[in-house]
């Protein structure tokens, strides 16, 4: 950052100000995602973020750096509206069919995937020196849902802490509260999070052959309506999540009893699968098509989360306008 683009902002010049806060804005979105848990919420954030930013220029006093000023303004954004309005909980689907009782229900059913295409967007992918979290473990679905079960202010410091590794008076300074203060809730909300994510040295590494073999079997099973190869895929304490829906679905018995249920209901319609990856793991787009008809329609988007040589969760996120957010066609003949 020049300090001559930073005066011409300050003086109004919209265009230096963009030159200032386009490097960040695909971080930010990111950050925002992590503690909202949804995408559609994050874009909003980012938005609110920059707008703030750009009223509040005469401000920045330059005794941290810009990024960490917008790491400030965007955290802040994120918590005051979940406090604002709490959860803002998306509508609870309608099936199609009459799905069997779940296995539990979630209240985290906001949740959202992210492309990993909007991942290769971020220029600076290094972490501070305090971070406990590469990349790509802070952006496993598992981890961004374990994010949803904390309280915001636990979320925003653990992310800060140990995702981008801000030192812990930097962080107090953000959140505007004391580093004894920060220490504390750094510590309650690591504790919480390991009862809500998986052990991470049991995930398989992506792109890795193994990961490769178990999608492609996955796919196929899948398509085919196999539920008997699909089960042998899954880890005995495997999961089948639905967001927005909130049933959930754990073990071999429960999983195969919805997948019978929504294969009654499918019927001889085609079920294909197009490829994509989400949070950095295998993800597809589906899509149905009618019976006599070409056209085919999406069906949501599943990811895929593979613990070793075996799928640990399934996670189908419903709704209609998923493909596009991954550059899928919304529709395919």
């Amino acid at each position: 950052m020049s300090q001559d683009t930073l005066e011409r902002a300050r003086s109004g010049d919209e265009q230096a100000f963009r030159e200032l806060v386009e490097p960040h804005r695909h971080e930010l979105r990111l950050h925002c995602y992590r503690i909202l848990g949804s995408l559609s919420d994050a874009e909003d954030m980012v938005q609110e973020t920059l707008v703030a930013a750009w009223r509040g220029l005469d401000g920045f006093a330059g005794r941290a750096s810009l990024r960490a000023w917008l790491y400030r303004i965007a955290t802040n954004r994120c918590l005051n509206a979940l406090r604002a309005a709490g959860r803002r909980r998306p509508p609870e689907p309608k099936p199609a069919f009459d799905p069997p009782e779940p296995t539990r229900r979630s209240e985290v059913t906001w949740l959202q995937p992210y492309p990993d295409t909007l991942l290769d967007q971020i220029a600076d992918r290094t972490p501070g020196p305090e971070a406990r979290y590469q990349l790509r473990e802070a952006v496993e679905l598992a981890f961004i849902a374990g994010l949803q079960h904390l309280p915001p202010r636990q979320a925003a410091t653990l992310v800060l802490r140990d995702v981008l590794g801000y030192p812990a008076g930097e962080v107090a300074a953000m959140l505007g509260t004391s580093t004894t203060a920060i220490k504390g809730t750094l510590q309650r909300a690591r504790a919480q999070l390991r009862q809500h994510r998986p052990d991470p040295e049991q995930l398989t590494r992506p792109g890795s052959p193994q990961e490769q073999n178990l999608t492609q079997r996955f796919a196929e099973a899948f398509t085919n309506g196999d539920i008997d190869g699909i089960i042998t895929l899954l880890t005995d304490d495997a999961w089948l999540n639905m967001p927005p829906a909130p049933h959930e679905y754990q073990g071999p018995a429960a999983i195969a009893g919805l997948l019978t249920v929504f294969g009654a209901w499918r019927g001889h319609r085609r079920l294909r699968l197009v490829a994509t990856r989400a949070n950095t793991q295998p993800a597809f787009g589906c899509y149905l098509t009618e019976v006599g008809q070409t056209a085919e329609h999406p069906a949501g988007l599943l990811v895929l989360t593979p613990r070793d040589d075996r799928i640990h969760t399934l996670t189908w996120f419903l709704g209609d306008n998923l493909p596009s957010l991954f550059g899928l066609p919304t529709t395919a003949n």
